[in-house]
């Protein structure tokens, strides 16, 4: 097995002659790419784009929104990822304004890792409403839809806001500036989805793409297949984590996503509606499907519904646009003590996951003007 010093002494044998940008679709390889200081490593003339994997970062302001009137306004536990939260949304300083304000305001609200720990909670009571908050990418969604095939307790309710990862990336190359030569696509949506997910890159936009895990050696390895694919000019998908990415991904998985849930256009914060982007629970679920058993908590009359909080540039961050630390609140405004944007908050988030790795001056502040990757 050839470890990262080989893969970096390749990168640096490829002698590209003009300046290349990745785009790594995960927030888990940016972490890997940021702690592992790989872009200090690399050839200055390989430029690493931090791209739009994190769910939480991109989970509807007004799915947010809901799920904290539901566990303010209905007598239940709703549990839901940590890293939500944290996640605010845009009411009036009096309101909550995350699920962690209505906890301290007296909802019975309660981190969880897994959908294990969803069924856990509901079988220990009964006789109490749980409403599980399944915010997430094919990853955390096909344990959840599992979770339901397999029989759920009749007192887990599902307040789903799933996403698949591959129409972001579709949605950006199919725009005027996709901003990026190359992709490292996700090595765990791979092992679920199969990496066959990935193939329109190449046959729709000849673009050189490469799976990957999380380790600093296949992520090396993912950025040469890809500018050796530039340098050599074939194009076809690399698979860079082979010892879990298998063609076609894991049936049984794909199979229980398909039996429970349905594909539709949804909205991405701060985005918009990408199509056939969006998990959501078959007709079969209805009863298990929070939306329906409760009442719509929608208010049409709040303002900025579904955007970022003012000044936060976490969609452009997302999109790929620019850099976390060109935003003009990062570490001034927004740190992950007080963060205002969702990319500070949670852990796959590219802000968050700057901050931490270091990288804490702010060109913003430092050069008054804004720097843009595309």
């Amino acid at each position: 097995m050839k470890d990262a010093a080989h893969w970096l002494e390749a990168l640096r044998g490829l002698e590209m002659d003009r300046p290349v940008r990745i785009m790594n679709v995960c927030g888990g390889h940016e972490r890997s790419i940021s702690m592992a200081g790989l872009r200090t490593a690399i050839p200055d003339n390989i430029e690493l784009i931090p791209g739009p994997g994190c769910p939480v970062c991109i989970c509807p302001e007004e799915d947010v929104y809901e799920a904290i009137q539901i566990a303010l306004n209905e007598d239940v536990t709703l549990v839901a990822f940590g890293d939500m939260l944290r996640v605010p949304v845009n009411v009036p300083k009096r309101e909550s304004r995350t699920l962690e304000q209505a906890k301290a305001a007296g909802a019975d609200i309660r981190p969880i890792a897994s959908p294990t720990e969803a069924v856990r909670i509901a079988s220990a009571d009964p006789k109490r409403t749980v409403v599980f908050f399944a915010a997430g990418f094919e990853t955390t969604t096909a344990p959840t839809a599992s979770m339901l095939a397999e029989g759920a307790p009749d007192n887990l309710l599902v307040l789903l806001s799933g996403r698949l990862t591959w129409p972001a990336v579709a949605m950006l190359l199919e725009s005027e500036t996709p901003g990026f030569d190359a992709l490292i696509a996700p090595g765990h949506v791979a092992t679920v989805m199969g990496p066959e997910e990935w193939q329109f890159v190449i046959d729709r936009h000849h673009l050189p793409a490469a799976v990957a895990g999380f380790r600093p050696d296949t992520l090396l390895a993912a950025m040469y297949a890809v500018l050796e694919q530039l340098k050599t000019g074939r194009r076809n998908l690399d698979n860079c984590y082979p010892e879990v990415v298998r063609p076609g991904g894991n049936n049984i998985a794909r199979q229980q996503l398909d039996e429970v849930m349905e594909v539709y256009d949804a909205n991405w914060r701060g985005v918009g509606i990408i199509p056939k982007s969006g998990f959501r629970l078959r007709e079969e679920y209805a009863a298990l499907d929070a939306r329906r058993v409760f009442r719509s908590y929608a208010d049409e009359s709040r303002k900025r519904v579904g955007e970022m909080p003012p000044g936060c540039d976490c969609a452009r961050v997302v999109l790929g646009k620019i850099y976390p630390n060109q935003c003009r609140l990062y570490g001034l405004a927004c740190t992950p003590r007080k963060p205002i944007g969702p990319c500070m908050v949670s852990d796959e988030g590219a802000c968050r996951i700057w901050w931490s790795s270091g990288y804490r001056e702010n060109e913003w502040q430092g050069r008054k003007k804004e720097y843009s990757i595309a």
